[in-house]
């Protein structure tokens, strides 16, 4: 026995480590109660995580912790907190966390998900001064020419809106970025982007890639029974095959001289300046891509279904477009500062159903306090947006769509309440890593909420029996930026002559697209001459 007793200190002290592992350090703000080694892990939630992290802000307050093993995640469900920590103190913030998948795909290329690095800071300086306000404004004509074959689209065949309205913003992202256009959603390439962004968003949504990053173990898993490591091996390869030949397209028609004044021909031309590498190249354009044409995609899905359940705000604002642009003419970018409703209602439909419930999370590189707490180096936080915008304390009956709020405060919130933090492109992100295509997106966004509301009305479909089916706003897919699910909806033009209206612009932007319809196979050239053959109302 007495040859034991030196080893009790140190049993008793492996002991005493294994509880602490996982606890919650002294001075970090307050949360769920952790168990050993685990931390928060055992319930962590694996699907739809922005209820729990709401549910948890209720009880813990606007700024919270948790623990994943020995690394601590804070969250913040209070905009304050987020404006002091993300945009005030930006230079210790805009780290990302590590995303080992992430890595796996792209080397840590990605802007949106890449660690705060030289290289990312590359990246990030080209985007900026490729994607000024100037050069936005010179990218309308393509924005509102393909407005107005989304809306011509809908006339022909309404019940793919679903799709449309991701055809739009792929094809207005990829003119602008690589100065090609989509004409149809079915084309292989468009189809084939989308299925790699479907398992893109898979693999980075946090409540199935976090658990990786904070148990490192799981890296040693080899990839035959690691099925997540096959997924990303998979996708590595085609994605640079896809970002790949898109770029070797531009290239080629530079050298034959058929610019179209593309981003990515900017970037070609500046390249030596921006010291980017074949790399760096690729995904400069594979990140704004893939932002562009997703997020302004949900956008839209999410506005269809919006609509199509609160039909009494769909028709306050096809009231107040009928004053200020009449029948004869579509609407324009100017009109909207004529229509304070409609306004409200994009404000509206940013806080009720935010693309990014929970943004992209964020990690510290150094120290931080706040508010009395102690925020260690390498602390993944995460804005809860959700939490902030369905907050029963700023917002009055948060659960239900009002544009009208935004007419009674210029934030939305309670009249009397401190909305101060709430800047109205909240949900684009925060400090350094807000997102570079907000203009863009915001425009693309302004034009064609004017457009459909001006000329359809979205209602909901009926069964083989006349019965409405209704929709559910609550039924979304899981990932990063979750889309509603597929619904069934009724989209019919307002009036005949409004249809009228619509075939003549699109014919009118012919002129627009042809400079941008390069690359086209057989098949889509005759998918855009038929689509050209006037329609019968």
């Amino acid at each position: 026995m007495a040859s034991f007793l030196p080893l009790i200190p140190l049993a008793l002290g492996i002991v005493v480590l294994l509880r602490r592992r996982g606890s919650r350090e002294k001075g970090l703000p307050p949360g769920p109660p952790t168990i050993p080694l685990l931390g928060n892990a055992h319930i962590f939630p694996s699907a739809t995580p922005h209820y729990k992290f709401t549910e948890w802000a209720r009880k813990y307050g606007g700024i919270y912790s948790l623990k994943l093993g020995t690394d601590t995640i804070v969250v913040l469900t209070d905009a304050a907190a987020a404006r002091d920590l993300l945009d005030k103190q930006s230079e210790t913030t805009s780290d990302r966390p590590d995303f080992y998948i992430g890595e796996l795909v792209t080397q840590g290329k990605h802007m949106t998900v890449s660690k705060y690095t030289p290289t990312w800071k590359t990246m990030r300086k080209a985007v900026t001064a490729i994607l000024t306000q100037k050069a936005v404004t010179e990218q309308l004509p393509i924005q509102r020419a393909e407005a107005i074959q989304l809306a011509y689209n809908l006339l022909r065949s309404p019940q793919d809106f679903y799709t449309e309205v991701q055809r739009f913003s792929h094809s207005v992202i990829l003119s602008v970025i690589y100065g090609k256009r989509a004409p149809r959603y079915e084309a292989p390439q468009t189809a084939q982007f989308f299925d790699v962004l479907r398992q893109w968003n898979a693999l980075a949504e946090p409540a199935s890639s976090v658990l990786i990053d904070f148990f490192p173990i799981l890296k040693l898993v080899p990839e035959r029974w690691a099925k997540w490591k096959r997924q990303a091996k998979h996708l590595r390869a085609v994605q640079r095959a896809m970002y790949g030949g898109l770029l070797s397209e531009t290239e080629e028609r530079m050298r034959r001289g058929e610019e179209n004044g593309s981003y990515m021909e900017v970037l070609l031309g500046r390249q030596k300046e921006f010291n980017m590498d074949e790399e760096m190249k690729l995904y400069f354009g594979a990140t704004m891509l893939e932002a562009g044409s997703d997020t302004t995609s949900i956008w839209f899905q999410t506005f269809v279904l919006i609509l199509v359940a609160n039909p009494e705000a769909q028709k306050k604002a096809q009231e107040e477009i009928d004053r200020v642009v009449g029948e004869d003419r579509m609407p324009t970018p100017e009109d909207l500062e004529k229509m304070p409703y409609v306004r409200a209602l994009i404000l509206e439909l940013h806080r009720f159903r935010p693309n990014n419930p929970l943004s992209i999370p964020h990690c510290t590189s150094a120290p931080r306090e706040y508010n009395g707490y102690y925020i260690p180096a390498g602390t993944m936080i995460i804005v809860n947006l959700w939490g902030i915008f369905q907050d029963p304390e700023l917002y009055e009956e948060p659960e239900k769509f009002n544009p009208d709020r935004y007419l009674l405060t210029e934030n939305g919130t309670r009249p009397g309440v401190d909305a101060s933090a709430l800047r109205h492109n909240l949900p684009f992100g925060h400090g350094r890593r807000i997102c570079p295509g907000v203009h863009l997106a915001e425009s693309s966004i302004n034009i064609n909420v004017m457009n459909l509301l001006w000329a359809f009305d979205m209602k909901q479909a009926t069964d083989a029996a006349g019965n409405p089916i209704p929709v559910d706003t609550f039924n979304y897919l899981e990932g990063l930026a979750p889309p509603p699910a597929p619904f069934k909806c009724s989209i019919t033009p307002r009036t005949a002559a409004k249809a009228k209206i619509i075939e003549r612009e699109y014919f009118a932007a012919t002129e627009t697209f042809s400079k941008f319809e390069v690359g086209l196979s057989p098949e889509e050239k005759e998918f855009v001459a038929k689509s050209r053959v006037p329609m019968d109302f």
